[in-house]
């Protein structure tokens, strides 16, 4: 290959490449030699190359501007999972939910992530969720893979449809390593499914705390006001007794109203505190540890999801069970139920 060819970057010890060039005989010494005057990947090249371009071109269209980029909700009532319906993924989401922010309710759009029919599905998904007028952010997810699992969340349909999505998108396509189209499109980027859903939920916990800090700044604030308010009147009550010594019905009403006064700013302030305890009672009975409380229980397969129906345990699997004082391990001897419960 002379200087001239095209494509040289693309050769090196192992690569797959596709070449172009002519054939000749050097009848001197009978040698065969092949001239290349271009080269250019195949296989993972391909590929590989194939996403540079898109993403130099979507770029230049401006679909990765951040200033384009929407915040997402602090408090999100309904959450959409563009994800399969099986695997680890889904409960991953769902297992953190569930322990950070059980408020939120979850609607899976279930989509093939990998293959032919992926990239249609996922349109169709994100259509869907246009659709819907109460879904407040939507996560695009899947677990790791090659480049080829991976590659309808590079195709140029999926991209454009997380771009004209009605709501914020979360992509958490692959592990934290990988990145594809998707991932720069989206709002935000999580590097995996797991971390999207706490990305997206706050912690009911640090709320509850959180209320409870602004009930307790607004009673300082209050007893702050009226003992100012006190002194200042006391003050011009001096000052009136200064200049005219009658002045003992005057202050014995100041000090009624006064009196009035702090009886109804402490009723505002137990009637706050009373709501901060309806609420706090409220995010405690929804907490994990009352549901196990009331006789439930998690069943996870050992170093695995955590199984939601007898058709994810099989006979022989070690599984942990979560009780609400502590965990208990143990192998399925036997498994019953319905065989379409997934």
């Amino acid at each position: 290959m002379f200087r001239y060819g095209r494509g040289g970057e693309f050769i090196a010890d192992g690569s797959q490449v596709i070449i172009h060039g002519k054939v000749s005989v050097y009848t001197a010494r009978g040698d065969m030699q092949l001239y290349v005057d271009r080269v250019q990947p195949d296989g993972i090249g391909a590929l590989q190359q194939a996403f540079e371009e898109l993403h130099a071109r979507l770029a230049k269209e401006g679909l990765f501007d951040v200033s384009r980029k929407r915040a997402l909700p602090d408090f999100p009532a309904k959450i959409a999972a563009i994800t399969s319906p099986t695997g680890a993924v889904i409960q991953d989401i769902l297992h953190v939910l569930s322990r950070r922010y059980p408020l939120a309710e979850l609607v899976l759009i279930p989509t093939a992530v990998q293959g032919e029919s992926a990239a249609p599905e996922i349109v169709r998904a994100i259509s869907a969720v246009n659709a819907m007028d109460d879904i407040d952010v939507a996560i695009v997810a899947r677990g790791g893979g090659s480049l080829e699992d991976l590659w309808p969340f590079n195709e140029e349909t999926v991209a454009r449809a997380i771009f004209s999505a009605s709501v914020p998108v979360v992509s958490a396509v692959g592990h934290e390593t990988d990145y594809t189209i998707a991932d720069f499109v989206a709002d935000v980027r999580a590097p995996t499914p797991s971390a999207a859903a706490e990305i997206i939920a706050p912690d009911v916990n640090d709320l509850a705390r959180e209320v409870a800090g602004a009930v307790a700044l607004m009673e300082q604030s209050m007893t702050r006001l009226v003992r100012d308010r006190r002194t200042e009147l006391e003050f011009m009550l001096d000052r009136m007794e200064y200049r005219a010594p009658d002045t003992d019905t005057p202050r014995q009403r100041v000090d009624d109203l006064l009196t009035r006064a702090k009886l109804a700013a402490t009723r505002i302030v137990d009637s706050r505190r009373q709501d901060v305890r309806r609420l706090e009672a409220q995010l405690g009975a929804l907490g994990p540890g009352k549901i196990l409380g009331r006789g439930y229980s998690i069943v996870r397969i050992k170093d695995g999801p955590v199984a939601i129906s007898a058709g994810d345990v099989s006979v022989g699997d070690e599984l942990q069970i979560m009780l609400q004082d502590g965990e208990v391990d143990a192998t399925a001897n036997s498994v019953s139920g319905s065989a379409e419960s997934n």
